[in-house]
């Protein structure tokens, strides 16, 4: 079932747990037994395309190198993966929208959020002399560089290629740590 969502998620769908159920060929009731609701399925499917980046582990190093080697790590993959990525993300911005409107009902939320724990983890070295707030901040802006939204904005909106996206990335990363850096003093 979850190849078979990757698939619909890969060719640009938000498919619905019956989607998936007829398009893996397994009865409603089966899928729904491992999916309870869409925001669950896709959620699992975000998880299997992410893979490898779930499981980075930082290199030794300073922060700036930590964010590097994450960025270098992770894009080529959520860029392998952008059409699931962005199906996930129209189904985040479409629960938001039933959300301010009072309709999204007893559905679960959709939430996403692995991307806190990476760039804390990659700017650990700077934690102690930030201090938590700015530790944070720091984390915060960087998240604004990193995942699906980036490619977003730098190839869709931009024109950029794959690899000048990336560039633009690494050297905002490289702005934010040394500017963290030089006010933590």
């Amino acid at each position: 079932m979850l190849t078979s969502a990757i698939s619909l998620m890969q060719s640009g769908a938000t498919p619905s747990v019956s989607e998936v159920a007829e398009a893996a060929g397994v009865s409603r009731a089966t899928a729904y037994r491992y999916f309870p609701s869409e925001a669950a399925l896709i959620h699992a499917v975000v998880d299997e395309a992410l893979g490898p980046i779930l499981d980075w582990t930082p290199i030794e190093g300073s922060a700036e190198d930590r964010v590097t080697d994450l960025l270098e790590t992770s894009m080529p993959r959520i860029e392998e993966f952008e059409a699931t990525f962005k199906a996930a993300l129209r189904l985040s911005l479409e629960q938001w929208s039933k959300r301010q409107a009072g309709t999204l009902g007893g559905e679960p939320q959709f939430t996403r959020g692995h991307r806190v724990d990476l760039l804390l983890e990659a700017t650990k070295p700077l934690a102690e002399k930030l201090g938590e707030q700015d530790h944070q901040k720091l984390a915060q802006a960087l998240s604004l560089i990193f995942g699906l939204e980036v490619l977003n904005v730098l190839k869709d909106i931009w024109g950029l290629s794959s690899e000048e996206a990336l560039s633009v990335a690494r050297w905002s990363a490289h702005a934010l740590v040394s500017t963290a850096e030089r006010e933590a003093g």
